[in-house]
C-alpha cells in the first residue's frame, strides 16, 4: 500500500504537467473503486476528464473514491428530479461545476444600479438555490461550488470597467453575492482566480469547446482537479497550521554568523534585499491570518536572533516566531523537535528552505512534511509559497488569528512554569476562566473547523461537515457545546467541542475533541465536569462513550478510565467501549484550577 501511494504521489507531483495529469487518469480509470469518500461531480460542460483526473490526485492523498459522474449539461437533470440516480448515490460531497451559460439574464445596456443588483442576486440565488435542493434532499453532503470565470471578451471594450451594467461588472457582483450569501454547507471554489493567474487568453480554449465541450483549456486539468482536491482534503480535517522556515538566504540574504546581523541584505535599496523583505511582509501577512511560524536554522541561536532584534530593516520581529530552533543538528531532527515543541503533528508543517540538499533530506525523513520547492531567485519567493497552497483552510475564524499569538505567548508561560516549583500553582497562576455553552450558529463555523482537525485529544476521530453539524443541531436527539478558554496571557476563544447522543435515559459521547494548545491544563476535568452537571439536571441514568485509536490519539487513550468510566468491551482493533452509572464520576473543583467566565 505505501508503494503503490509513492507511485501515485509521483505520478501527480507537478500537477501542471498536462502529460503526467493525461497517464495518471488513464491510471485511475483501471483502478478498481472504492467507496469513500462518495463524491458526485456535476457540471454543465464535459467533466469525464475532470472525474478522472480528480480521482487520481485523490489516489496520492491515500483515498480510494467511489465518483458519481453526472451528464453533460445535467445539473438541473440531476438536481432537480428527486428520483435521480445522483440522489440514490448519497454522496458525502457534491462538486457542482457551472458555467456562464447558466446564468439566467443580463443587464439591458444603461440597466439603472437597482436593476442591475435584483437581477445580480437572482442569478446568484439561482446557484444557491441549486445548492438548497440539493441540502433539502441531502442534508449531510457538503457542497463545492465553482463561481463563474468571468470572460476576456468585451463587449463594451474599456467601458467593461466603468459601467456597473457591463456583463463583467455584473459577473463579479455574482460571485461576491455567491461568496457572501453561501450557508455553511456551500463552499465556493475560487476557479476565476485560478483562471486570472494563468491568463484568460490561455484558460479558454474556443477550439476545444466546440469540439468536446471542455470549459477550459485542458492544458489546465491538474490546476483545476488540484483546486477540488485540495478544498476536498481541508474538509477531511488535513489541513498545514505551522510554516517553518530556514534563516541565511531565505529570510535575508547572506549568512548571519559570516556577516553579522548588520551585514545580511535587507536593504530597501537594493533589488536583492527588497525581494528578501517583500518576502517577510507576505510571511508577516500569514501569520496575521492565523499560520503559525517556526524557526529551523544551521546557526548559532545568538547570532540568529540578533538579526530579529538588531537589524533595523526586519520586518519580522522575533516575537513573531513561536518556536526559534537554531542549532547545528540536522534539519529533519529539528523539525521532530519543533512539532513536539508546539504539539502539532509533523502532518502540520510546511519546510521553506533555499537548500535544496536540505530539502531533500526532509522530504526523505520526513514524508509527512510538506516541503516548498523553493526558487534560485528570491523575488520568486513570495509566488512559490502562495502558488504552494499550503493553507487552504475551509474557514477563517478568529481562533484562527489568535492562534499564532497564543503559541508565541507560550515562551512567557514556559518562563512562568520555571519559575515556579509546583505545577498545580503553575496553573493557578495562569488564572484560567472558562465557558461551557451550547453550540450557537455564530459558533458552527469553529466547531465544525475543530472537529475536523484535531487529532491528538479526539476520543473517536469523526468527521463531520459543516452541514452534519447543522442537521445535528435541529435533531433534539443530540446536543452540541463549546467550551471557551483565557489565560492572564491569551484568550484562546473555543477550544473544545462535545457532541452527545440521547438514547431514552442513556447518553453517549459521540464526539469530544480539543484544541493541543490547551492540553494538559485541566480543561477535560472542567469539560467532563460541566458534562454530568447537565445530565444530571437531565435525568440521565447513563452515559457511554467510546475510544477509537489512530496513529495520532494516543494522548486519549487513558482519558475515560480516569475519569471513572468501566471498560464494557473491545473491538479486536484497539477500540474500546466504556460505561459510567450516573450519578458519579465527581471531579473535586481543585484539581482543574479554572473559574466560569
Amino acid at each position: 500500500m505505501a508503494e503503490d501511494l509513492a507511485k501515485w504521489k509521483e505520478l501527480t507531483r507537478d500537477v501542471s504537467d498536462f502529460s503526467s495529469m493525461l497517464r495518471a487518469a488513464r491510471r485511475a480509470e483501471k483502478q478498481g473503486e472504492g467507496d469513500a469518500p462518495r463524491i458526485a461531480v456535476l457540471g454543465t460542460n464535459s467533466i469525464q476528464l475532470i472525474v478522472s483526473v480528480l480521482r487520481a490526485l485523490l489516489l496520492s492523498d491515500g483515498q480510494n473514491p467511489r465518483i458519481y459522474e453526472g451528464e453533460y449539461d445535467g445539473i438541473r437533470m440531476d438536481v432537480l428530479d428527486s428520483d435521480s440516480p445522483f440522489y440514490r448515490f448519497a454522496p458525502d460531497y457534491v462538486v457542482l461545476l457551472p458555467e456562464l451559460r447558466d446564468i439566467p439574464a443580463y443587464p439591458e445596456l444603461f440597466s439603472s444600479e437597482e436593476e442591475t443588483e435584483r437581477m445580480a442576486r437572482e442569478s446568484a440565488g439561482y446557484f444557491l438555490g441549486l445548492c438548497e435542493r440539493i441540502h433539502e434532499k441531502l442534508p449531510a453532503a457538503q457542497i463545492l461550488l465553482s463561481d463563474l470565470v468571468l470572460p476576456f471578451s468585451e463587449q463594451l471594450g474599456n467601458l467593461e470597467a466603468n459601467c456597473g451594467f457591463s456583463r463583467t461588472a455584473y459577473l463579479r457582483r455574482v460571485n461576491a453575492l455567491l461568496g457572501a450569501s453561501r450557508p455553511g454547507y456551500v463552499t465556493i471554489l475560487a476557479v476565476d482566480a485560478l483562471a486570472s493567474y494563468v491568463g484568460k487568453k490561455n484558460w479558454f480554449d474556443e477550439t476545444a469547446y466546440f469540439l468536446n465541450k471542455s470549459g477550459f483549456s485542458l492544458q489546465y486539468i491538474g490546476n483545476f482537479c488540484d483546486l477540488i482536491r485540495r478544498q476536498l482534503r481541508a474538509l477531511s480535517g488535513k489541513v498545514r497550521k505551522c510554516l517553518v522556515l530556514d534563516l541565511d538566504n531565505t529570510l535575508w540574504g547572506g549568512t548571519v554568523g559570516d556577516l553579522g546581523y548588520e551585514g545580511i541584505n535587507l536593504d530597501p535599496n537594493d533589488a536583492v534585499g527588497e525581494a528578501f523583505l517583500a518576502f517577510q511582509r507576505y510571511i508577516l501577512l500569514l501569520k496575521k491570518r492565523g499560520v503559525i511560524l517556526a524557526v529551523c536554522s544551521k546557526n548559532e541561536e545568538d547570532l540568529a536572533r540578533e538579526a530579529f532584534e538588531k537589524n533595523r530593516h526586519m520586518v519580522l520581529c522575533y516575537d513573531d516566531i513561536s518556536c526559534f530552533v537554531a542549532n547545528w543538528n540536522d534539519k529533519a531532527s529539528n523539525l521532530r523537535l519543533i512539532s513536539e515543541k508546539l504539539n502539532i503533528g509533523l502532518d502540520s508543517l510546511v519546510f521553506f528552505d533555499d537548500n535544496p540538499t536540505e530539502r531533500a533530506i526532509v522530504e526523505k525523513f520526513l514524508p509527512e512534511v510538506a516541503v516548498v520547492d523553493v526558487p534560485e531567485d528570491p523575488a520568486l519567493y513570495v509566488r512559490a509559497l502562495d502558488r504552494f497552497h499550503a493553507f487552504d483552510w475551509l474557514q477563517l475564524t478568529k481562533e484562527d488569528i489568535s492562534r499564532s499569538k497564543s503559541y508565541a505567548d507560550n515562551r512567557k508561560r514556559e518562563e512562568l512554569l520555571q519559575s515556579l516549583d509546583d505545577y498545580g500553582e503553575y496553573l493557578r497562576e495562569l488564572a484560567m476562566k472558562a465557558s461551557f455553552l451550547p453550540l450557537s450558529e455564530n459558533s458552527r463555523e469553529r466547531f465544525s473547523q475543530l472537529i475536523n482537525k484535531s487529532n491528538q485529544f479526539n476520543l473517536r476521530t469523526r468527521r463531520y461537515s459543516e452541514a452534519q453539524i447543522g442537521e445535528m443541531m435541529e435533531d433534539p436527539a443530540f446536543r452540541l457545546y463549546t467550551v471557551s478558554l483565557r489565560d492572564r496571557f491569551s484568550d484562546y476563544g473555543i477550544i473544545a467541542c462535545i457532541i452527545l447522543r440521547s438514547e431514552g435515559k442513556s447518553c453517549f459521547i459521540d464526539s469530544w475533541v480539543m484544541s493541543c494548545r490547551v492540553l494538559k491544563k485541566g480543561v477535560e476535568n472542567y469539560t467532563f465536569q460541566k458534562i454530568l452537571s447537565l445530565l444530571k439536571e437531565q435525568g440521565i441514568s447513563e452515559l457511554r462513550a467510546e475510544y477509537l485509536p489512530t496513529k495520532k490519539n494516543r494522548m486519549a487513550e487513558g482519558l475515560l478510565p480516569e475519569l471513572g468510566f468501566s471498560l464494557e468491551g473491545e473491538d479486536g482493533e484497539g477500540g474500546r467501549r466504556y460505561r459510567l452509572e450516573l450519578p458519579g464520576g465527581e471531579i473535586p473543583a481543585g484539581t482543574y484550577y479554572i473559574e466560569e467566565e
